[in-house]
């Protein structure tokens, strides 16, 4: 049990973080935007979750202007992805999922 223990990642805890990086696992970048409607969240507590997660290097930040209006959007770092895999599969073990 301590083996799988192991792997759960404090990062990954809350389901705000859990659905940031769900969606950027499977998508290239998402924007802010995108990402608050998804999550059904506020501006400030997504924005302090993703905060989090970039502080941890899980996510990177890119800020753009499309069409004069400023665009926000994430994409998950290779330490992120690897990360969140390994937080997913202690989960699944923990759960007898494999």
């Amino acid at each position: 049990m301590k083996d799988i223990l192991k792997n759960i990642n404090k990062a990954f805890e809350n389901k705000v973080r859990l659905g940031v990086m769900s969606a950027l696992m499977v998508n290239e970048y998402v924007s802010f935007n995108e990402l608050k409607e998804l999550l059904n969240v506020t501006d400030g507590n997504l924005a302090s979750h993703l905060k989090g997660l970039e502080k941890e290097e899980y996510i990177v930040v890119y800020k753009e202007f499309v069409d004069r209006k400023p665009n926000t959007k994430y994409a998950a770092t290779s330490v992120g992805k690897e990360a969140f895999k390994k937080h997913i599969e202690a989960l699944e073990k923990l759960i007898g999922g494999k």
